[in-house]
């Protein structure tokens, strides 16, 4: 079952999404207008270092008005693919470099509204590498014990959705006392 698009109008095009309006025919034969929310698509990072720390970060989101602690991620330039993104990512966000990146899943982060696609990665083998936040970034690196960041997400200390995305996915590949 799809819905047919008559008429798709951009009303606002942004640095990182743009906005538009569909008018849609519904399987009924019923036209609604639906608000999309149109992104290129992003990345989140499970950097896991030896010592068995997943690397997070913790930020200001000014949409939620409160500090996030949140996994490094990213959003994909144009005609980026998602591993090259994730390696410049972490670089920028964390300060480090992965020898070792493995693709662990997707998945559309809200699909009721936006087209925003995010690709995960387990990010291992990690090596020092000079942070290059962007201008409007200001994070501070924090590391956790992969038996307490599983804890805070059990218990809702960690509230952002790409985060649990993210640690469900790596959850398999991650040598944890359970």
């Amino acid at each position: 079952m799809t819905f047919d698009v008559i008429e798709t109008e951009t009303i606002y095009r942004g640095r990182v999404f743009a906005l538009r309006h569909d008018r849609v025919r519904l399987p009924d034969g019923k036209t609604t207008t639906l608000d999309i929310v149109q992104h290129g698509g992003a990345v989140t990072l499970v950097p896991l270092d030896e010592q068995g720390h997943i690397w997070f970060v913790r930020q200001y989101r000014h949409a939620a008005g409160e500090m996030l602690l949140e996994l490094p991620a990213g959003t994909l330039d144009e005609n980026e693919k998602p591993d090259e993104c994730a390696a410049r990512e972490i670089r920028e966000e964390i300060g480090v470099t992965a020898r070792t990146l493995r693709h662990l899943g997707e998945c559309f982060l809200a699909p009721g509204y936006s087209t925003e696609y995010m690709h995960f990665f387990l990010a291992t083998d990690l090596r020092p590498e000079t942070a290059q936040h962007d201008e409007d970034e200001f994070l501070e690196v924090v590391r956790i014990t992969v038996d307490d960041a599983y804890a805070m997400a059990l218990d809702g200390r960690i509230r952002d959705a790409k985060t649990l995305a993210g640690l469900l996915l790596a959850q398999p590949h991650l040598n944890r006392r359970d």
